[in-house]
């Protein structure tokens, strides 16, 4: 009997094996059309986020995280860790050949799922092609409403609204329960937000909220309910950390939170005592400079606020490290772990951006850039510390320390001369 009992006794033991032992969680979150300027911990003062701001003392905000400047162009960077020069084709498509997070690490056991927004064809089966077991998603074969009684895509099947639901919740209940089915293995979650994209109406918390409405073509272009709709997104963000907490992963999960690109431009917001316009789907960085902001209790020092430079391509391999899986050797990004861990190590030097909405070469604008210098792939030359939104290039005779940047960011552009795919089309050749 004693021999007997050994072996049961030992399989307990690996049951409760303890939570260290088990690769980290990733939660991925990231708003729509959701500009830095927004954020109370970057210095805005026009909406409250006080989960967001609570994230930022407890963990990294960055300064200078940039996406691209609208939603697909930054989704498809994102998920596959590769610049738009070189894999980017046309607007609201992901091409099935990519290799996306989700597939790397679901390789490696995680648990993965999507919930929001998608926006890139592919089917019902689209997101299990990508990687995702399971997913809760808007626009995936069809466009109908996407706040009160909206429709959206669950695991194969189309599901409409009327009894006054507001899919945002739809989509976070459902993030919560992916959570609490899988606390006992890795898991990633990716959260792609409906909000706060317009059109800008009311939530379940604004006064004048209609359980029964589906929404109106009035609300479209007019910014008044934009603040109500961030409170909101903060919210939402607020209960996946709640819930996380709950299942007591919190320690062993990191949560990243951004922006897809730049504000709308029907809103006007207030950073540091300056007015910031929305500039969705512009070069500058009204555009596509976005709030970051990592939490990781017990790993990433709290409060602490990183200058270093990051683009959308540098999460895949971050994620990729984080879950001991191999970098595919084809991708822009570089890991992010060491800065999370409090590194002092340089993350890099410049980021570069390719960007056409739709993915036409003619459309294409390029640039290279650090934290202070933009170098254009016709020449143009910025100081954008002294000139945010790109007025006045810098001519005639340059500084040492702007000749010297100069060059680094040319040797930047340079990297990606004709590493455009035949099949996309060649990209336009760089002046100066």
């Amino acid at each position: 009997m004693k021999h007997g009992i050994i072996p049961f006794l030992a399989s307990c033991v690996l049951l409760q094996a303890p939570l260290s032992a088990v690769k980290p969680n990733i939660v991925f979150i990231m708003a729509d059309d959701f500009g830095y300027e927004c954020v109370g911990a970057n210095g805005g003062t026009s909406y409250q986020t006080p989960v967001l701001d609570q994230m930022a003392k407890e963990g990294m905000r960055f300064e200078h995280c940039y996406s691209q400047p609208i939603c697909t162009p930054s989704r498809v960077k994102l998920m596959t860790g590769i610049s738009n020069m070189r894999n980017y084709g046309k607007f609201g498509f992901l091409d099935p050949k990519q290799t996306t997070f989700a597939n790397l690490l679901k390789k490696e056991g995680y648990a993965t799922c999507i919930v929001g927004k998608w926006q890139l064809q592919g089917g019902l089966e689209g997101p299990n092609k990508f990687g995702f077991d399971e997913y809760c998603l808007w626009q995936l074969n069809r466009r109908p409403g996407r706040y009160p009684n909206g429709g959206l895509e669950i695991n194969g099947k189309q599901v409409d609204y009327t009894k006054g639901e507001y899919c945002p919740d739809v989509v976070n209940d459902f993030a919560c329960d992916f959570i609490a089915k899988n606390k006992a293995k890795p898991f990633l979650l990716y959260y792609p937000m409906i909000l706060t994209h317009c059109p800008f109406e009311p939530t379940p918390d604004s006064k004048d909220w209609d359980p029964k409405s589906k929404g109106s073509p009035s609300y479209k272009g007019k910014a008044q309910y934009f603040g109500d709709m961030v409170r909101y997104m903060d919210k939402m963000v607020g209960k996946i950390l709640k819930k996380l907490d709950d299942e007591g992963l919190r320690e062993n999960t990191l949560v990243v939170f951004v922006g897809d690109n730049g504000t709308d431009t029907p809103v006007v917001s207030m950073m540091n005592g300056r007015k910031v316009a929305g500039a969705k789907g512009k070069m500058h960085d009204g555009g596509n400079r976005v709030p970051c902001i990592a939490s990781w209790p017990g790993t990433i020092p709290a409060g602490q606020v990183s200058r270093e430079i990051l683009d959308f391509s540098d999460f895949l391999p971050t994620f990729c490290e984080i879950g001991e899986c191999p970098t595919p050797t084809n991708v822009d990004g570089r890991s992010l772990l060491k800065t999370l861990k409090g590194s002092d190590a340089k993350h890099r030097d410049w980021i570069y951006m390719w960007y056409s909405r739709n993915g036409g070469n003619k459309q294409a604008r390029a640039f290279s850039r650090n934290q202070r210098y933009k170098l254009y792939d016709d020449g143009q030359f910025f100081d954008v510390k002294n000139d945010v939104l790109e007025k006045s290039p810098l001519k005639g005779k340059l500084t040492d320390e702007e000749k010297v940047n100069q060059v680094l960011l040319l040797g930047a552009l340079d990297q990606f001369q004709g590493k455009r795919p035949a099949h996309l089309g060649n990209a336009k050749k760089k002046k100066g």
